[in-house]
């Protein structure tokens, strides 16, 4: 099982950090990313869990 994040806009010049094993994992990875995805273009993300979108979009600002 797999949880990842779509970004929106889909943003070429945003690190993208594949694949993670949980729910918390994918989380916690925002937590710490965020601000960079948001000064790289990226307004808001999604998670899915196995390719069904669990929940968002979330924005990314402050």
């Amino acid at each position: 099982m797999s949880w990842t994040w779509k970004y929106e806009p889909e943003t070429p010049d945003a690190e993208n950090p594949g694949d993670f094993p949980s729910q918390s994992d994918a989380e916690s990875w925002l937590g710490e990313a965020w601000r960079t995805l948001a000064e790289a273009g990226v307004a808001g993300v999604s998670l899915e869990h196995d390719g069904k979108h669990v929940y968002g979009p979330m924005p990314l600002s402050e």
